[in-house]
């Protein structure tokens, strides 16, 4: 019978080492023993940007690259996303379970209760220059939030962290809000608890003179839908940086802020920024086979195509493709999907795409669907920071539960010099 062991040959020395092999992977620590000399600090893998190494394990998001299957919690993204509110899949990715009727209710009503945000805030947003990036704005304002709930640092007292969840949770669409608000020279609105949580955050957005505010339900739906998309998606560089940050154990504010941080990037949450000034240089239609061709020189970047995890076409693409019909009946067509209509079109049937499997992602339609809404493509890594904050929380408790987790200290190839001796200043030539 086969044993579940890797065995190693070291031919620098000739020795031999078993290794226990689980769920397909060996402990990085089990290489130590590989060592030349006695003394030496003993054998390392080297992973620059974390490829191919596993840091936690996880029952929270399911990915299989290869076949296009994204999971929450064992359910499939596209019955959650037809069947689901956002509120009760963050319930779902936050406590394992689909929630019953009671407790959706009580936790839909925790959090739209908790939408407010203290006064003084409002003086901080009036600090920030009137052309303040929003995703600027937020991750400032997130992390001054820590300075209002000092209990927050109690991050192992359960019901302590329980409220600065249901407090995130619930007041991020407001500064999302307030930054967009602050960005048009427009005074802020404040939250209408009578309201879904996606229909609050319209309200917040767009309430003018009206003396109540009625979201439009297609849109109200679509938000529902895109946020149910971007809750969560396993072990991304955002979610790495909080739980990164979190291993070290402070207040959940300050991981959030470093997690939305590292979304800012256009290289993460700010992808569908660079999908839609790209389907804009485009211009038209008939410019598409020219664009297709410097892609293929190198010359130009596809942008929306591909993925570190996904060789196959992204489940989330193909949803909001559909929402995007919806969107569009409201809004009227945005231009600028005939130009991604026909570059999906060309690239899915190109075998220089299909042997790379660059198929479009989530960003490639959730920029257009943005824009179409009135978004400002600034306020688009703050769409994509709102529902990613559940899955934030997620991680970060699971990883705080986690016994086996440890503060996050990566080891490092040392190339610098040797020992040097210090030189004098006149004698350094």
């Amino acid at each position: 019978m086969p044993k579940n062991t890797l065995t190693i040959t070291d031919n620098r020395t000739g020795k031999t080492y078993e290794i226990p092999v689980e769920h397909d992977t060996i402990n990085a620590m089990d290489l130590r023993q590989i060592k030349v000399n006695p003394d030496d600090f003993g054998m390392m893998s080297y992973d620059p940007g974390f490829k191919n190494t596993a840091s936690t394990k996880s029952k929270i998001t399911y990915i299989d690259g290869e076949k296009g299957i994204l999971r929450y919690r064992g359910y499939p993204i596209e019955q959650l996303a037809e069947n689901c509110k956002y509120l009760e899949v963050s319930y779902l990715i936050l406590n394992g379970e689909l929630p019953t009727q009671e407790q959706y209710d009580e936790w839909e009503y925790e959090i739209l209760h908790h939408t407010f945000i203290h006064e003084n805030v409002k003086q901080l947003m009036h600090a920030f220059r009137y052309d303040a990036h929003p995703m600027s704005m937020f991750i400032s304002i997130v992390a001054a939030m820590s300075t209002y709930y000092p209990e927050a640092r109690n991050i192992f007292d359960l019901q302590a962290r329980h409220k600065q969840i249901v407090r995130l949770i619930a007041k991020v669409p407001t500064i999302a809000a307030f930054t967009y608000r602050h960005s048009r020279g427009l005074p802020y609105v404040y939250p209408d608890n009578d309201l879904s949580y996606t229909g609050n955050f319209l309200n917040m957005l767009d309430k003018m003179t009206q003396m109540k505010y009625q979201p439009n339900p297609v849109l109200e739906r679509a938000l529902d839908v895109l946020f149910i998309l971007h809750a969560d998606h396993e072990q991304n560089c955002g979610t790495a940086a909080m739980r990164v940050i979190g291993s070290s154990h402070p207040d959940p504010y300050s991981a959030v802020a470093g997690a939305a941080g590292a979304l800012y990037g256009p290289l993460h949450g700010g992808a569908n920024e660079a999908v839609l000034r790209m389907l804009m240089e485009i211009g038209d239609v008939k410019n598409v086979p020219d664009f297709i061709k410097q892609v293929k020189n190198r010359e130009r970047l596809l942008m929306g195509f591909g993925h570190r995890v996904y060789k196959n076409y992204d489940p989330r693409a193909r949803i909001i493709k559909q929402v995007a019909d919806e969107v569009f009946e409201v809004t009227g067509r945005n231009p600028l999907l005939d130009i991604a209509l026909e570059l999906e079109r060309i690239a899915l049937e190109d075998d220089f795409f299909i042997q790379r499997k660059l198929y479009p992602n989530v960003d490639f339609y959730s920029g257009i669907i943005y824009q179409a809404m009135g978004f400002p493509v600034s306020m688009f890594p703050v769409l994509f920071a709102i529902p990613r904050t559940t899955g934030w929380l997620a991680q970060w408790v699971e990883m705080l539960e986690d016994p086996e987790q440890k503060i996050a200290r990566p080891r490092q190839i040392y190339l610098g010099e040797d020992k040097r001796d210090f030189v004098p200043m006149d004698q350094r030539g």
